[in-house]
């Protein structure tokens, strides 16, 4: 029997939390302190942000902090996301740690409770409006990313398959179709083929009819552009960890077809806010 959406998002989170608290656990303070990928945050900033938004959804008071200005924050949701991560930045990080793990366990007794009507209600999310279930997807998504981040900083490379990795790496291909037919502003006509090698990589296709890019359901004979690339260096073009220009220049991305469109579309991979 297929599991339910409510048993997909329970699992989730409870698998990336375990695997993000016992990645952290043996931390030393010089890894806690060491720099990520994510632009001005620290592994320690990492497990703060992710103790920040699920201590806010398990109900604890709002955070009065206001940090200082980092040219890295660029929005609102960043500003909010800085709180939580600066408040925190003075304490060791095994203190974060065990905040951490006091947090999820709360979230987790809550989750224990939910339907799937509860899931099915409207609530506002950093992508605008939607349901809960909605809201808990990125709080999934957003988990592993950071996981990943802190496993590229201190040198652990893990949790790239499952349930959870599986999830992200096609949240992740669902933008793809919005990247080169609005961002690159591919033509007409146009096909692409996304080759992402790799542990848990994929294979998916675009073309573009009537100004519009969606997945298509089978491989064309003769894709416009082939773009071929291991899945981490896939989820770092996504999420900003890495610059376009680096990777091109790196031969992380291999283009084949029309380098032109391939080449905009790796500029423009980088959807997060």
């Amino acid at each position: 029997m297929q599991n339910s959406r409510r048993d997909h998002i329970v699992s989730c989170l409870d698998i990336v939390w375990e695997s993000m608290s016992g990645l952290c656990e043996s931390f030393t303070e010089d890894l806690w302190k060491r720099a990520t990928d994510c632009p001005g945050w620290s592994v320690q900033d990492q497990l703060s942000h992710i103790t920040g938004s699920e201590s806010r959804l398990a109900g604890n008071p709002t955070l009065d902090h206001t940090p200082p200005e980092s040219p890295h924050v660029k929005n609102q949701i960043g500003a909010s996301n800085e709180a939580h991560v600066d408040y925190r930045r003075s304490r060791p990080g095994s203190k974060v740690l065990k905040e951490f793990n006091n947090v999820t366990a709360n979230r987790r007794e809550m989750l224990k409770d939910v339907t799937e009507d509860d899931l099915a209600v409207e609530t506002q999310n950093p992508t605008g409006s939607g349901t809960v279930a909605d809201a808990m997807y990125i709080r999934i998504f957003d988990a592993w990313v950071h996981e990943q981040d802190i496993r590229r900083a201190v040198g652990t490379a893990g949790h790239f398959e499952g349930l959870v990795a599986e999830y992200s790496m096609n949240r992740m291909a669902d933008v793809m179709p919005y990247v080169m037919g609005r961002r690159a502003s591919a033509p007409d006509g146009t096909t692409a083929s996304f080759q992402i090698t790799g542990l848990s990589g994929l294979t998916m296709s675009i073309g573009v009819t009537d100004g519009r890019a969606s997945r298509l359901g089978s491989e064309p004979d003769e894709p416009t552009v082939t773009l071929v690339m291991e899945s981490e260096v896939f989820l770092r073009l996504c999420c900003g960890r890495i610059d376009p220009e680096e990777a091109l220049n790196a031969g992380a991305v291999k283009i084949a077809g029309n380098l032109r469109l391939g080449e905009a579309i790796v500029q423009q991979m980088n959807y997060m806010p």
